[in-house]
C-alpha cells in the first residue's frame, strides 16, 4: 500500500462535500507529474485530504476506491486521468501547514518541497506522523 496526499480548496471541494457525496473522481488535475502520482494509485492506498489556501490544513484520510481512468472533464484522448477517491476517516483535528512545516520528520514531505503540486506521494513514516498530529 502507498501512501498519497491531495489538496483541494476548501471554498470550491472540501472535505464536508467529499463526505456528503461519499466519495469522487479525483478530476481536473492538470500537471503531468500529479497526473503520474493519480497513475501510480492502487485501490486501497491511503490518502490525506488537505485544505489548501484559506484554511492550510491535513483534515482528513481518504482511500482509493478504483485505478486511474480517463479523466471525464478533459477532452477525449487527452492524457488526463482521474481516480476514485471514499472518505475513510476525519482527524480528530485539522493538521495546520505551520504545524507539518514544524515536524523535523516531514522535513521531505512533497507538500512542503513542492507546495504548487495538488497530488503528492508521502511514505508510511509521513503519514502516521500527519495522523498522530491530528490525534487532538
Amino acid at each position: 500500500m502507498k501512501h498519497w496526499l491531495v489538496k483541494s480548496e476548501p471554498e470550491t471541494y472540501s472535505w464536508a462535500d467529499f463526505v456528503q457525496e461519499t466519495g469522487t473522481d479525483w478530476t481536473g488535475v492538470r500537471n503531468y507529474q500529479a497526473r503520474n502520482n493519480l497513475q501510480a494509485m492502487q485501490p486501497g492506498d491511503l490518502v490525506l485530504f488537505y485544505h489548501s489556501v484559506s484554511e492550510k490544513a491535513v483534515v482528513g484520510v481518504a482511500r482509493v476506491h478504483a485505478p486511474a481512468a480517463p479523466d471525464a472533464t478533459a477532452e477525449a484522448g487527452s492524457p488526463w486521468v482521474a481516480v476514485r477517491l471514499r472518505p475513510h476517516a476525519p482527524l480528530a483535528r485539522p493538521v495546520p501547514l505551520a504545524a507539518l512545516k514544524a515536524a523535523p520528520r516531514l522535513a521531505g514531505l512533497g507538500l512542503i518541497r513542492q507546495s504548487r503540486l495538488s497530488v503528492t506521494p508521502i511514505t508510511p513514516d509521513e503519514f502516521d506522523v500527519v495522523l498522530a498530529l491530528g490525534e487532538g
